[in-house]
């Protein structure tokens, strides 16, 4: 069983400021990062801070990943978000895995409602695909390198 941590502070204080539908969604959202981030081979430690004022999830130690955002606007206030950065190609990569399971936003995100039950095979792949998205790269680069 996986262990969570109790969030910084700060972060703490971000989700305690979600309305309370949302946060029930987001912190079932978290749960699954941390979740997955365990039971993925060399991903290790995960830190948890606050990035564009959301709760961000970034693999310091090491630094196989990219960082993972979690969201929610009140000019959306029926969904919410997981955002990885927008100059990678891994949304572009999970709207080729799963076109009918996720729900995409642009270049940057997967987006949710407040009703939907999260698809939690599809959307751990698509996770533990950002927590190893620099180990990939690296690998697909010496690959090319290699041809």
């Amino acid at each position: 069983m996986v262990s969570i941590p109790k969030p910084d502070p700060s972060v703490g204080e971000t989700f305690a400021a979600f309305p309370p539908s949302v946060r029930k969604k987001i912190l079932a959202l978290r749960r699954l990062i941390f979740e997955t981030a365990d039971a993925t081979e060399g991903v290790g430690p995960i830190t948890e801070t606050l990035k564009w004022g959301q709760p961000s999830h970034l693999i310091e130690a090491s630094r196989s990943g990219t960082t993972i955002r979690l969201g929610w606007k009140a000019s959306a206030p029926t969904q919410y978000a997981m955002y990885v950065h927008c100059q990678t190609h891994l949304v572009d990569s999970f709207r080729t895995l799963f076109p009918r399971d996720l729900t995409f936003e642009d270049n940057r995100a997967i987006v949710f409602q407040l009703d939907d039950t999260l698809a939690k095979e599809p959307l751990s792949r698509c996770i533990a695909m950002a927590l190893t998205y620099h180990r990939q790269k690296a690998k697909s680069s010496s690959k090319r390198r290699r041809a």
